[in-house]
């Protein structure tokens, strides 16, 4: 399925040969978006436990927005229970799946390329995960949002339930986990 959202970017799945540009647009986004709002070491320790998730890409359930001709952002949702981290992040990975009858579907790994920042991207990807877990029979969602992205989740309805500091990257980065009823 390929949506194009208000932005004139083009949504559609993400594929397993797509991984290389996937991570090259984590790699940016981290470094230059979390830049207002974190240490240089904090950014490093970042990378410990963000980034790309196969899983998601494997499941269906990560998309990728190009727009002008270039991958501008990616992002998706789960059914599985893992709330953040990508695949080197092996103490934070949970594959049981969720009951959306009872538990809140995960919106994951969410990266705007620099590029094409603030210029609806990364609400539009957001919207589509939002409608895919819906019609899947998710009545909400959470999220672990980086003090980069939290105005964006506010923005989009979504409450903060609990603030953590991770540090298994060396240094203490702030998140927070977000919810929203869709």
């Amino acid at each position: 399925m390929t949506a194009k959202p208000a932005t004139g970017a083009t949504i559609r799945p993400a594929r397993l040969t797509d991984l290389a540009a996937l991570k090259s647009v984590m790699d940016l986004a981290i470094g230059t978006l979390q830049s207002a709002f974190l240490a240089a070491a904090q950014i490093a320790a970042s990378r410990a436990v963000m980034g790309l998730d196969r899983q998601l890409v494997t499941d269906g359930t990560y998309f990728i927005a190009e727009a002008d001709g270039a991958l501008a952002g990616c992002g998706g949702w789960s059914r599985r229970a893992t709330l953040y981290g990508g695949d080197h992040s092996a103490g934070l990975r949970e594959p049981r799946l969720l009951d959306p009858a009872t538990e809140a579907a995960r919106v994951r790994a969410m990266y705007t390329h620099p590029a094409f920042a603030r210029r609806g991207i990364g609400r539009a990807l957001l919207a589509h995960c939002e409608a895919a877990a819906r019609a899947e029979g998710f009545a909400r969602c959470e999220l672990m949002a980086t003090l980069a992205g939290e105005p964006l989740y506010r923005v989009a309805g979504y409450d903060v339930i609990e603030e953590i500091v991770d540090d298994r990257g060396g240094a203490p980065v702030p998140l927070k986990r977000m919810g929203k009823v869709l």
